[in-house]
């Protein structure tokens, strides 16, 4: 794996939901940088542990979740190496009992398969289905990793440029939130 600057120089074989990323945030002036690893699908935080090595960023854990009625739904991003506990976010977003939401429900809102969660998702959420949950340590970082919609392939952003500019973009605002790390 090398980590490239902008686009890959070979679109050919790829999905038209990791084109259309690159070709987003290109249209924004958002710099990153891009790696594949075809060979390895980084389904879990296990497997991103090499492509963590090579990105040099916070690498996110992004889970899609829901509440209990399946009415609301989520975008969790939060370090890597921290554990998810249902419980700390619930109270902190007044939502009883949250879920991993169904995977029909990513592919529509999202149009990302599991394994690529993403907040470049939210570019394809036009109707603003999903709020965004932050972790306050993701935006400590400079750069933070994450999928450009496909798990074949990893970014590295300025978490600024994430925040400032494509969120704005997508209409899409943001909510912080707090988990200990404690398991």
């Amino acid at each position: 794996m090398e980590l490239h600057y902008g686009k890959p120089e070979h679109m050919e074989g790829r999905q038209e939901r990791e084109i259309r990323t690159y070709e987003y945030l290109d249209s924004l002036g958002i710099e990153y940088w891009q790696t594949d690893h075809d060979n390895m699908a980084a389904n879990t935080m296990e497997d991103c542990k090499e492509v963590d090595a090579i990105l040099d960023a916070t690498i996110c854990k992004n889970l899609f979740l829901c509440n209990r009625q399946k009415t609301n739904f989520y975008v969790l991003m939060m370090p890597g190496d921290k554990p998810f506990k249902t419980k700390e976010i619930s109270g902190q977003i007044q939502s009883a009992r949250l879920s991993f939401a169904p995977e029909e429900k990513m592919l529509e809102y999202l149009d990302i398969l599991p394994g690529a969660v993403s907040v470049l998702g939210l570019m394809n959420d036009h109707d603003n289905n999903i709020q965004l949950l932050v972790d306050e340590d993701v935006l400590e970082g400079e750069f933070l990793g994450c999928h450009p919609c496909v798990n074949t392939s990893s970014m590295k952003i300025r978490t600024k440029d994430v925040f400032e500019k494509f969120l704005p973009s997508v209409h899409h605002d943001f909510r912080v939130v707090h988990l200990t790390g404690e398991a």
